[in-house]
């Protein structure tokens, strides 16, 4: 039983060596300590800035790339209309001036087919003329045949032709 009751020396002794032990930590381990829990919570401060900094930051870019996916919505919606416009406007253009060329290549058409049906009458005037010429020659060649006619003829036709007093 003498382990368990204390004993004054002991005592004496255990707090002696603990106050040495205590005050030498303190003196020469306890500044480190501390020095080095500071710094420990200094840098976690720091992360957890960095880390707030960098959480504002990534808002500011979520903020700012759905302004900019905003902006590009509207930009590709204006572009959109724009090349819409556009078709329609080529479209519409591409019409009138196929409606023109087909008025023009029609007003050729109808002078060309104006030109040679007129080219077409005179060739047959013409042809009719040398017809006329060569059934009239035919029919006197018949006609002039004997003498006696022939000279009818040209008593006629003399007669018929008023020759100027002379």
């Amino acid at each position: 039983m003498d382990l368990v009751t204390p004993n004054i020396g002991l005592i004496f002794w255990t707090t002696l060596i603990f106050l040495t032990l205590f005050f030498g930590l303190k003196k020469l381990a306890w500044p480190s300590i501390l020095s080095m829990l500071k710094d420990r919570e200094l840098a976690i401060s720091r992360a957890l800035k960095a880390a707030e900094k960098a959480r504002e930051e990534v808002e500011k870019l979520n903020v700012s790339n759905e302004k900019m996916l905003i902006e590009a919505r509207r930009i590709s919606d204006d572009i959109m209309r724009r090349a819409e416009e556009t078709r329609r406007e080529t479209i519409a253009k591409a019409q009138f001036e196929a409606n023109d060329e087909y008025k023009r290549i029609m007003e050729q058409a109808r002078a060309a087919i104006e030109s040679e049906k007129n080219i077409a009458v005179a060739e047959l005037h013409n042809e009719l003329a040398k017809l006329s010429i060569d059934i009239a020659e035919k029919i006197l060649r018949e006609e002039l045949n004997n003498k006696q006619q022939y000279d009818k003829l040209i008593e006629k036709s003399l007669q018929e032709a008023k020759l100027p007093d002379s």
